[in-house]
């Protein structure tokens, strides 16, 4: 089975990518739901992140994902040390999961991970699509989705790899700056060719 990443900056539109390509019939694995798995409640995940970050789970046995995220986005010691909880046990359940796609018959698959490119994942994978829009866009996203103010948005879109280093390591780029239909033909092509190349 082959698996190809897919990532894009922040409020580029991978959510939507990812979904054109679910409705086209293609497995996702989505990294975001995964590290919500590997912390739910009575997971090892999230014994161990209590265990490091004392108040953090809240009276019902959850993570307390704003207090968490409080402390180790100010703090990157404290980052790294919750990455090293997360990312082997992210790891793990992604592999799981592949294989079994791959014990289902599935003959693709694609990986849907923000910081695909940042940490490293796109090695050894079997392409990437980078779904890309012009930053003005970005911007005008972060401001109605999110209410970000410019000096807040522009502090997210520093913290990631600018889109044209993204853009740099994809296989295939969705440019998703235009309308939803275009944005749709774009995946629908990418799909083909990927269907058609194993």
């Amino acid at each position: 089975m082959r698996v190809v990443g897919l990532t894009g900056g922040i409020a580029s539109g991978k959510s939507i990518v990812s979904a054109m390509f679910r409705e086209l019939g293609a497995p996702v694995i989505d990294a975001d739901s995964v590290a919500r798995d590997v912390v739910e409640p009575g997971t090892a995940g999230l014994l161990e992140v209590a265990r490091r970050f004392p108040g953090v789970v809240d009276a019902i046995g959850r993570l307390d994902r704003a207090e968490l995220g409080r402390r180790v986005f100010a703090d990157p010691t404290e980052r790294r040390a919750l990455e090293a909880i997360l990312h082997p046990r992210i790891r793990e359940e992604v592999a799981r999961r592949l294989e079994a796609l791959d014990r289902a018959g599935a003959t693709v698959a694609l990986y849907d991970a923000a910081l695909l490119i940042e940490n490293g994942l796109h090695r050894g994978l079997d392409g990437v699509i980078v779904v890309s829009a012009p930053e003005s866009v970005q911007r005008s996203r972060l401001a109605a989705r999110d209410g970000l103010d410019e000096a807040a948005i522009t502090a997210r879109l520093a913290a990631q790899l600018p889109l044209a280093d993204k853009r740099a390591h994809a296989t295939w780029v969705v440019d998703n700056g235009g309308t939803l239909d275009e944005t749709r033909a774009q995946v629908r092509r990418i799909w083909e060719e990927i269907r058609g190349s194993h």
